[in-house]
């Protein structure tokens, strides 16, 4: 295990890892306060992996987690840290998948389940999922599964756990409810807590005061410049406005919203991911377990109506040591009163007119019918292009393969070498449908 976690990388451990990992490796139950990106994955997740008996093939460790994001994020990451070993199988358990199709996965068993809360009781009471041998029960982002409602799908699935168990409860915020929940699930547990002052003070937060916020937004877009950036709005409507409104503009946006099938928010997540579309207009519930690696800036449309919300939006820049921004919009005064200290404004009316400003993707997603039931690699595909379609390394960027579909950045002025040259040739000699998202 050390030495694949130095392949990737883990050569020392964050805040959290350094509290947490002891604790979790003595098999005491946890409470840890850390934000998102804070590296507490890695952290449960070395502590699950340790002390996994490969060689019985049963669930012995359960991860819930509030959205699908979040849950393919975490077992992507799982995945990673087991490459020490052979065999370990980790599933995924989320709604918008097929229920049949991940009760045969299950009747072939597997030793970690990440999931989240309505998928994995769901499974619990049609008997396609059972706990009996389940050692450790994670509870990840524990105060957002609150803030969507989920106490008793949690409190349910618990209830189908072994008594004698180890449990983890990460959380960003430790409110009343998120205190109530540790009390009733968790023993003796150990409290540690990481609040990183110096990440906080990476973040540059700008208020701006208007009337006209679509104007406003393309100014601030106009001013700025981003690569990428995240915007929230408090409603699933107002975030397809938002995104049409800036496409009218120029601006490449796509918006994200619990209404999306399972392949619409891939399609979006993915682009969005690798640079293919460099403005997500989103609504909260997608403000967490996005695999986002560097996001210089966020912006709220609309303020939240919860200081604990507006933290979670705004950290998800200035991650890892980078610096961010985090620009906010409002029209009436009385929308500062969830913060205990009114932040200083700008007048959002008078920045600069937009003259000839447009913000187009430096890559393009081309999508292959293919993946992982066809045994497709990155390098497969890196080859195939390279190869038949003539397309330079430079010209490729990220590479997303799934069960059935694979995803490929192409850098935006190589897109129709790339689609015509997989088109007409072949990938590990077969040909595969391709298509530009």
């Amino acid at each position: 295990m050390l030495e694949n976690l130095t392949s990737l990388g883990y050569n020392s451990m964050t805040p959290i890892q350094a509290q947490a990992l002891p604790v979790i490796l003595e098999h005491k139950d946890l409470t840890a306060q850390a934000k998102t990106g804070s590296g507490k994955t890695a952290a449960f997740g070395i502590g699950l992996l340790h002390k996994l008996k490969v060689e019985q093939f049963r669930v012995q460790s359960l991860v819930l987690c509030p959205t699908r994001e979040l849950a393919d994020q975490v077992a992507k990451e799982l995945r990673r840290i087991a490459k020490f070993a052979h065999n370990i199988k980790i599933l995924t358990l989320c709604g918008g998948e097929s229920f049949g199709k991940q009760a045969h996965s299950l009747s072939h068993q597997a030793h970690i389940i990440v999931g989240t809360p309505g998928r994995i009781l769901k499974h619990l009471n049609k008997q396609t999922l059972e706990l009996t041998h389940l050692q450790t029960l994670v509870l990840d982002e524990a105060d957002r599964m609150l803030d969507m409602g989920f106490i008793e799908e949690i409190t349910s699935v618990v209830a189908f756990a072994p008594k004698e168990r180890q449990t983890l409860l990460f959380s960003a915020t430790f409110d009343d409810e998120v205190l109530e929940v540790a009390n009733n699930f968790l023993q003796d547990a150990t409290f540690v807590e990481v609040v990183s002052q110096e990440q906080k003070a990476q973040i540059e937060e700008l208020f701006f005061k208007c009337e006209d916020k679509d104007a406003t937004l393309l100014k601030l877009l106009a001013k700025y410049n981003p690569s990428s950036v995240m915007i929230f709005a408090n409603t699933k409507i107002k975030t397809q406005e938002i995104a049409q409104y800036l496409q009218e503009h120029k601006v490449d946006a796509l918006a994200l919203h619990g209404d999306l099938e399972q392949y619409e928010r891939n399609d979006v997540l993915v682009q969005f991911a690798n640079h293919s579309t460099p403005v997500l207009v989103a609504t909260d519930v997608a403000s967490r377990g996005l695999d986002i690696k560097a996001l210089p800036m966020v912006i709220n449309y609309d303020l939240p109506h919860q200081q604990e919300s507006y933290t979670h939006r705004i950290g998800r820049t200035a991650r890892a040591g980078e610096k961010g921004m985090a620009l906010s919009l409002f029209a009436d005064e009385n929308e500062l009163e969830l913060f205990e200290m009114p932040p200083s404004t700008q007048d959002g009316e008078a920045l600069d007119e937009v003259k000839a400003f447009e913000m187009k993707p430096a890559f393009v997603t081309l999508v292959i019918e293919g993946g992982k039931k066809n045994k497709l690699r990155a390098g497969d595909i890196v080859g195939a292009l390279m190869g038949g379609a003539g397309v330079a390394f430079e010209e490729i960027g990220k590479i997303d393969i799934y069960e059935k579909q694979s995803y490929v950045a192409i850098a935006s002025s190589a897109i129709d070498k790339a689609y015509k040259g997989l088109k007409n040739n072949t990938i590990k000699k077969r040909k595969f449908s391709v298509w530009v998202l």
